[in-house]
């Protein structure tokens, strides 16, 4: 063979190949089809009392989390990266400002206090997914990003948590809208590592249909950890094990009506204290919160929405975990509120203006003059942009 038709042999020989590939990397594609999204929002709002003023922290009206910082306020910047392929993926969801900073105040470093959500996954087959890193609870109705929430301020129910979780979390899909996931984690927003070697089980099941949803979430587990002889101090305290029910649901009604709801309950029960060179129980009563809320929506075109959120929050013996709604001598109160917002779209901007009425049982907020008062009138108007 002649050192022309050599080359030519050559030069087909390298195009069959290159076609081969081509062709096995289209067939790739096509199955696969990665995907990589840049999304998130940004929100900021003005915030004021009306004839009463909770000051600490600078904060004024509920003591929920979010949306209750003074005059012009920042909410927070979320940049949220993903990658979705035919088997893995990951999120890498940040916040920026006091928002994000309030939704991981248990970070333990400053610098991670901006990684909202931070997960890997892998689809271990149609029905089942392992998910492992730092993502946001399953548990309740609200969520912390504002662009999702059909109000911007949030409910006592969700203040009280939890907000994240860090760990292993799988997520199971039956057929028929039957979904369940199981989760072993650290405790509740203890995110970056577990300093207190003890860990929360959670578990959810739901069922879903074109309409909406009902799920059962359960949480449980020792949020503190153990006395340890080697390491306590006198008068050391831990608290027991946590344990928390949750029931949420949310279906559209009509084409105009979506109704929404979220039942909780927390328990966490009788201590530990260090006593000397012993261990004994504490002797306290399990101390608990309870709540429920409803979140109608009426859509009433397509640039115009109106929401409205009706709840109830109890603590009782001093809860450890629970908002501080006013209590008294006893640990024991509670909170009414209720909260009206307009949800006005302009594309990918949303205007919320909000009225909110929080009565609580016991005089907890402090009026200009210095008094107290066991209710206060807030108003708020955001604006949100999702991108």
């Amino acid at each position: 063979m002649n050192s022309k038709k050599l080359r030519l042999s050559l030069i087909l020989t390298l195009l069959g190949l290159s076609s081969y590939v081509m062709a096995q990397d289209a067939t790739t594609e096509e199955e696969t089809k990665p995907t990589f999204n840049i999304s998130g929002s940004i929100d900021t709002y003005i915030h004021t009392s009306m004839g009463a003023t909770e000051p600490t922290y600078g904060n004024s009206g509920p003591s929920t989390s979010f949306a209750n910082l003074k005059g012009f306020s920042l909410g927070m910047a979320n940049l949220i990266a993903s990658y979705q392929g035919d088997k893995t993926g990951f999120t890498a969801d940040l916040v920026f400002g006091p928002r994000g900073r309030d939704a991981v105040f248990a970070a333990s470093y400053t610098d991670q206090r901006i990684i909202n959500q931070l997960f890997a996954y892998i689809k271990l087959s149609d029905a089942v997914t392992l998910n492992i890193g730092q993502f946001n609870t399953f548990v309740g109705f609200e969520v912390i990003s504002p662009a999702v929430n059909p109000n911007y301020s949030t409910s006592y129910l969700f203040s009280n948590g939890p907000f994240n979780h860090t760990g292993v979390r799988a997520d199971f899909s039956f057929g028929d809208g039957l979904v369940a996931k199981l989760a072993i984690m650290n405790p509740t927003d203890i995110v970056e590592f577990n300093p207190v070697n003890t860990f929360t089980l959670g578990g959810q099941i739901g069922k879903t249909t074109d309409g909406g949803g009902v799920w059962l979430n359960l949480l449980y587990g020792d949020q503190d950890g153990k006395l340890d002889e080697d390491t306590m101090g006198p008068d050391d305290f831990s608290n027991g094990s946590l344990f928390q029910a949750d029931v949420t649901a949310g279906f559209t009604i009509s084409e105009s009506f979506y109704l929404g709801a979220n039942f909780s309950y927390q328990t966490i029960g009788e201590g530990e204290v260090s006593i000397g060179d012993d261990i004994e129980d504490a002797g306290n009563d399990a101390s608990s919160f309870m709540g429920f809320a409803v979140y109608p929506k009426f859509t009433l075109s397509d640039a115009f929405a109106l929401a409205i959120r009706a709840e109830y929050f109890s603590s009782t013996k001093f809860h450890p975990l629970a908002a501080p709604i006013g209590i008294d001598d006893e640990g024991d109160g509670n909170v009414i509120a209720l909260t009206l917002s307009g949800n006005i779209k302009a594309g990918p901007l949303m205007f919320i203006p909000e009225l909110r009425y929080d009565k609580t049982s016991e005089d907890y907020f402090e009026k200009k003059d210095g008094e107290a008062t066991d209710s206060i009138i807030s108003a708020t108007l955001a604006a949100v942009y999702k991108f």
